[in-house]
């Protein structure tokens, strides 16, 4: 991936049709059983589907890293989003084009679910931001260490 997704232009405002907004989100989801299956170049294609479909959908991924067994998001997003739906989009989509690419997924996975259902969604302002961000760079690291 060319595109350098840790650089953030400070105090950047977005502007629509009579508004202003900054609206970013720290998203986390895990696979199913936490299984650790994003792996062995997994990991990198998922990243690039996540900016295929942030392209798509019109909302930026500030940082991403893909782990074994879960992704962190940063994203900032337009207000007419409602960020349960385009959890629901990523989520659904990337299970769909991965089962697709990689079908023995579903063997590790039984049941033909890719994601736990559940989430989390933090909200970042611009004093958590840059804490997100050192976090989210630090995921690889971290899992290094552990092993």
């Amino acid at each position: 991936m060319e595109k350098d997704i840790f650089h953030i232009d400070k105090n950047i405002l977005s502007y629509g049709r009579g508004y202003v907004y900054s609206l970013q989100y720290h998203l986390v989801w895990c696979t199913k059983y936490r299984k650790k299956v994003l792996k062995n170049g997994i990991d990198t294609e998922c990243k690039e589907m996540l900016q295929n479909l942030a392209e798509e959908y019109k909302f930026q991924i500030l940082a991403m890293e893909v782990m074994p067994d879960h992704i962190h998001l940063l994203v900032d997003c337009k207000p007419q989003f409602y960020i349960s739906d385009m959890i629901k989009i990523m989520k659904g989509n990337l299970a769909r084009q991965m089962f697709l690419v990689h079908p023995e997924l579903k063997k590790e996975l039984w049941g033909g679910h890719l994601w736990n259902l559940s989430y989390c969604a933090i909200t970042v302002s611009d004093r958590s931001r840059d804490q997100v961000l050192a976090y989210i760079e630090g995921q690889k690291e971290k899992e290094k260490k552990k092993a």
